[in-house]
Formats: structure tokens, sequence, C-alpha cells
């Protein structure tokens, strides 16, 4: 079986320079490609790069080893397919997760298979959700036990693989909160204080 991880900045047009973000002196999205890069089961990352962000992700990402498609998902799945056996697992990841744990990862990988084609993290909704009226009072409150917040890699059985970061009918395994999307100053500060954190084999 090969593994191939795609990295995507696809949720938002402002994601590709949120990627480029400093982190304890690397831009975020060289913690994300290093630590996927780190996973043994994974063979290859590619990055699918914004044209506009094209060349400053390469300069990120210089001599780690991964290869930057510019343009689209899409893009950069076709630059890979060819070259895929039919039991191959392809992940699709967020560049904005940079410190997922390796287990996490492996959990997704593993649980990949003929019968559970598609498999994501995540996590228990914490917060207490209302719902609201059209003039916005509160007029119940939602039931959370089986709300989960979704993160990634999204793993896919080859021929299930589709260019989509919120997948249904997903088999799902435990998440982590490391792996937050860091797009506010107080993730920012929480990145900052994972990145500075003694490394072990199990953190991306």
């Amino acid at each position: 079986m090969k593994v191939v991880a795609i990295v995507t900045v696809a949720h938002h047009a402002s994601d590709g320079e949120l990627a480029l973000t400093p982190v304890h002196g690397e831009a975020l999205l060289t913690h994300t490609v290093r630590g996927l890069l780190g996973v043994p089961e994974i063979s290859s990352v590619l990055v699918a790069a914004p044209q506009r962000c094209a060349s400053s992700f390469s300069e990120a990402l210089r001599g780690l080893g991964c290869r930057v498609v510019p343009g689209s998902l899409r893009q950069a799945f076709a630059a890979v397919e060819p070259d895929l056996p039919r039991d191959s697992v392809v992940l699709l990841h967020d560049a904005l997760r940079a410190f997922i744990p390796a287990e996490t990862v492996r959990d997704v990988i593993n649980a990949v298979s003929d019968t559970t084609p598609v498999v994501v993290p995540v996590l228990p909704m914490a917060d207490t959700v209302k719902v609201i009226d059209e003039e916005s009072l509160i007029i119940g409150t939602q039931d959370r036990t089986r709300l989960r917040t979704l993160q990634t890699p999204v793993g896919y059985a080859l021929a299930a693989f589709r260019p989509d970061l919120a997948p249904t009918g997903a088999a799902t395994v435990p998440g982590h909160p490391d792996a937050m999307r860091v797009t506010t100053g107080f993730e920012l500060s929480l990145a900052e204080a994972i990145a500075a954190a003694p490394k072990n084999e199990e953190t991306l």
C-alpha cells in the first residue's frame, strides 16, 4: 500500500497567505509538511499551491523533499494519480493544521479500507450550542451528544478520492486538540507554544 498526502489551502482565499505566517521562526506550512514527511507510512507529500503563492510556498519548503504543484487540488491529485497502485491511500490535509500528532495520522491511514473508504478525525463538540429565531432570540439548545468538529487529514481509498474537506458518510477516528486550524492571534500563540515544546516521535 502506498500513502500520499496532499496539503491544501482550499478553505478560504486568505489561507495561502496564512500558511506563510511565521511560527517559531518558520512558516506554518513548513511545520505542516515537515510533520507529514516524518510519518514513515507516508510515501510522498504534495502541496497544492495557489498560483499567487507558488513561489513563496516553494521557498518555504525548500529542501524538505516534497513537491509543490501550482494550481488547484485537482491538479495536484492529477500529478500523482497515474503512479498510485490501486490499494493506495490519499490523505487530504489542511495546511493550517500544522501540529496534528503522528498517531492520529496513523489512525486515519489504518482505518481506511474497502469497507471504510473515507475516514476523518473528529473531536466531540465542547461548547453549548443554542438555536435562535429570526430575531436572534434563543429558543432552544441543540443536543451536542452526536455533534463533532471535523479535522484533517481526511483519508481516502484511491477509488473513493474526491477533493472534499467536509465529507459526508465518512468513518471517524478520534482527533486531537493540537490539530487546530491556526487562523487567529490566540491560535497563533498556541501554535508558538506547541512548536517550542520538546518534541517526541508522536507529535508532528
